[in-house]
This record gives structure tokens, C-alpha cells and sequence, in this order.
């Protein structure tokens, strides 16, 4: 099994319309009159135009990526005739939200009673995952996963990441197995279920929330889970 780690191992990144109100709230007397509600929602408008298009290399710089979005949030809100916002306050927002995700971060219940299962279980198990290489070192630490993977692969550490085919055909390797042997587990419709099918692994997609497969979408897993627990033999 190919294990995806954010918001797949842990609640991370997801939902980040509401992190953005939380972060906004707290901000509320600075950003007066505009409304915490306004200023999240065009923050969150604005993440959504970045990510769709953005390179790979901003994976590797979240911070920074954070410091480009509020600033558009903020920007696209002035055209409309409200308060312009100044470059150290949107500075000092994205870098407030960055550490609200952090705060907030925690394992999915049962993850590693299901991981440690798995290996009972004889199962090849590698930790596949996107992101710069100590932000993403740092979780793994944090919450205990380095020793139960028998793989961990970072694209800051190995200079590429999903969904390059070498990500997922570079762990295989890893493993020493094969794409019909081979399980992909994780949240990213593209990441962990366009390409691995397109390799020929059995997709899976993790539905931590049960929003169900985006309105109009023609991806079709292979399987979708709410919980890693329910890969375990009956």
C-alpha cells in the first residue's frame, strides 16, 4: 500500500474556507469594517484560483504560496471599493494561518492501531507524500509514523512528487512490487486516483468527511473510505 499523509493519516489542509473564518476572526479589529466573513471568503476564493493552476515548486513553499493568496484576496477586494490592506498585515494573516493548521493538525482516529494492523498483516507499506522536505519530516515525527512504514518518500527529499509517475513507480521499487499488487490510498482525486489507475493500481480515495465525490465529477475510485481501519481484513 502506497499511503498518501495529509488528510488522509492526518486532518491537515481540508476545509480551508473554514480556517481561513477562524484566522479572520482573530484579526477582526484590524480588518474593520470588512467583515471577518468577507475577508475569509475571498481568501478562500482566491486559494482556489492559486492552487488550480499553480506549479509544483509552490508545494515546496507553502509559506510563501500563503503570503501570494491573501494578498490576492485582499487585492481582489479592493477593486471592489473596500479597505486595501497592507503588505506586512497580509504577511502577518497567511503566516497566522499557517500556524492555526498546525495547531489544529492530529491524526485520524485509529490510525495507528490500522497501520500497525496492516503490517501484522504482512503488508509492504510506504508513506507517499507531497510537500517540502521539513515540514513534512516534521509531522512525521511528530506523530510517530517514521518507524512504521517500511518506505517514506517526500517529494522535498526526492525532487519530484504525485502526480509524477516516478512517485508512485519509485515506491513500487521501494517495495519490490508491482502496480497489480499495489494499492494507492489517498485524498487527492488526481493524485491518488487519475494516475495510479493510469498505472494500473487499485485507487482508493479517502473520504475522511463524507462530502462524496465532488457535483459532476467523472473520476471513479475504486474504492472509497472514510477510515484507513476499513482496509483491515473482516
Amino acid at each position: 500500500m502506497l499511503i498518501d499523509m495529509d488528510d488522509t493519516i492526518l486532518s491537515a489542509y481540508s476545509k480551508p474556507e473554514a480556517a481561513w473564518l477562524a484566522v479572520a476572526h482573530e484579526f477582526a479589529a484590524e480588518l474593520a469594517p470588512l467583515l471577518p466573513t468577507e475577508a475569509a471568503a475571498a481568501i478562500a476564493a482566491a486559494g482556489r484560483r492559486f492552487w488550480a493552476s499553480a506549479e509544483a515548486h509552490w508545494r515546496l513553499k507553502l509559506n510563501e504560496a500563503r503570503h501570494v493568496v491573501v494578498a490576492d484576496g485582499f487585492a481582489t477586494l479592493a477593486a471592489t471599493g473596500r479597505r486595501a490592506m497592507s503588505q506586512d498585515f497580509c504577511i502577518r494573516i497567511a503566516n497566522r494561518y499557517g500556524l492555526y493548521r498546525e495547531e489544529q493538525m492530529t491524526l485520524f482516529p485509529g490510525v495507528h492501531e490500522a497501520i500497525d494492523a496492516l503490517k501484522l498483516h504482512g503488508v509492504k507499506l510506504a508513506l507517499v507524500t507531497n510537500g517540502a522536505a521539513e515540514t513534512q519530516r516534521a509531522k512525521i515525527l511528530r506523530f510517530a509514523l517514521a518507524n512504521r512504514f517500511d518506505h517514506i518518500q517526500i517529494e522535498g527529499e526526492h525532487g519530484f512528487g504525485k502526480p509524477e509517475e516516478r512517485a508512485y513507480t519509485h515506491a513500487m521499487d521501494a517495495l519490490g512490487v508491482t502496480a497489480r499488487d499495489t494499492w494507492m490510498i489517498g485524498d487527492n482525486l488526481e493524485w491518488e486516483v487519475v494516475t495510479p489507475q493510469r498505472l494500473g493500481i487499485y485507487a482508493i480515495w479517502m473520504d475522511a468527511h463524507g462530502d462524496g465525490l465532488p457535483e459532476g465529477s467523472t473520476i471513479k475510485p475504486d474504492r472509497i473510505i472514510r477510515s484507513l481501519s476499513e482496509l483491515l481484513p473482516a
